[in-house]
């Protein structure tokens, strides 16, 4: 069965998930996450991507971005990937494949689901208990969303902006976000829709992107079409 084309579209934020090829790590050293954070910088510049979240897990990543353009995720997760294998194969002397397949992701309403993602994304360390509390992994925005770590990869949505009238503010206001985890429907939500290349959002939202790209950006169901 061909693979569902990628539902993309400008301006709409999209959470992305890039796995390393059969879950195997993807970073290996400090230098390696460095190296991969300047490339992002790079050409998500290059490529006229905002980031506004982000967190380097041992063997995946996961992103939130608005694309400038169309095409402007796609070719952004292509040559960041590309340009980060070649540092990998030539720094371990390896050959060969280090992502599994393409990346995953999903288009994201802008009310409610935006603020959802930067916190699924910035909690996922503390679900892999590997710290107790997020500002404590050095490898993702929340120290500079959360606590005004300074961070030249990262543009604010306008979600996050209005959490406050300044930086003071809107700091303290994403930080209590954190003081209750994520429920497992919205985390389950945010999973099924970015597996699975959908809307993440209300009926509205979907209801909206399907008459912009007119294709289904909801799962079907399951069995056979009534008759």
């Amino acid at each position: 069965m061909p693979r569902r084309a990628r539902i993309a579209i400008s301006g709409i934020p999209w959470h992305i998930i890039q796995r390393g090829n059969n879950r195997s790590a993807c970073f290996y050293a400090e230098d390696d996450y460095l190296r991969y954070l300047d490339t992002m910088k790079d050409v998500a510049e290059r490529y006229g991507c905002a980031i506004h979240a982000y967190v380097l897990m041992t063997n995946h990543v996961h992103l939130l971005l608005t694309p400038q353009r169309r095409d402007s995720a796609s070719l952004f997760m292509k040559h960041l990937g590309q340009r980060y294998v070649q540092y990998v194969n030539r720094t371990y002397r390896r050959s060969g494949t280090l992502w599994e397949g393409r990346f995953r992701s999903c288009l994201t309403q802008k009310e409610d689901y935006v603020l959802a993602c930067y916190r699924y994304i910035e909690l996922n360390p503390v679900r892999a208990n590997m710290v107790t509390h997020p500002r404590n992994y050095r490898w993702s925005s929340y120290c500079a969303n959360g606590e005004g770590r300074a961070n030249a990869i990262l543009c604010p949505h306008p979600e996050y902006l209005d959490l406050g009238r300044d930086e003071g503010e809107r700091h303290k206001a994403y930080r209590a976000q954190f003081r209750v985890n994520l429920d497992m429907a919205e985390i389950s939500k945010i999973r099924q829709a970015t597996n699975g290349n959908y809307a993440l959002g209300e009926k509205r939202f979907q209801v909206e992107i399907e008459r912009m790209l007119k294709r289904r950006v909801t799962p079907g169901k399951s069995g056979r079409p009534a008759r």
